[in-house]
């Protein structure tokens, strides 16, 4: 599964000197949110995270996020990664996409509804992952440093799953 989400920026967040690299690349104006993408296996835990900017299209990190699919497996994701760039790439490395059609689209391919009730998993995800108060208030100024962050939160969701109960 493929999804992203936006970031609410804290106001201190915004205040970078001039030269220093910005969640977004540029400094923020009011509105201007960073874009976490992030790909998830069947159980809803992160494989792979990304960091593009808030007025990027989704659709431009899924070719990193998904270099590593291989054969046999089926990518669920939203409209949004509905291109025939993404749907070839998944062709050729044997892996299915179950994206919904756009409206717009002249020739629709098939499409399981079925399938995809399991997206449900990555926008859990994204709930999980802004319980952790530095994640969901975005203190941090440098892409770096929140992208590592957000590394250390799925990190700990890992843990939860396969920690001992004994």
């Amino acid at each position: 599964m493929i999804d992203s989400t936006s970031v609410r920026a804290h106001q201190q967040a915004a205040t970078a000197k001039r030269g220093i690299e910005i969640i977004v690349s540029v400094v923020p104006e009011a509105g201007s949110r960073p874009k976490s993408t992030r790909c998830v296996d069947g159980q809803g835990l992160p494989i792979r995270l990304s960091l593009t900017a808030g007025q990027s299209h989704d659709g431009q990190a899924a070719d990193d996020l998904l270099d590593h699919v291989g054969a046999g497996t089926i990518v669920l994701a939203d409209k949004a990664y509905d291109a025939d760039r993404i749907r070839s790439s998944l062709r050729a490395k044997g892996a299915f996409a179950n994206i919904p059609p756009k409206a717009n689209r002249r020739s629709k391919p098939y499409f399981s509804t079925w399938l995809y009730r399991e997206r449900n998993l990555i926008e859990r995800f994204f709930s999980k992952l802004k319980h952790f108060r530095r994640v969901a208030t975005r203190y941090d100024k440098l892409a770096e440093n929140f992208l590592a962050m957000v590394q250390l939160a799925s990190m700990r969701l890992w843990l939860r799953i396969y920690e001992s109960t004994a």
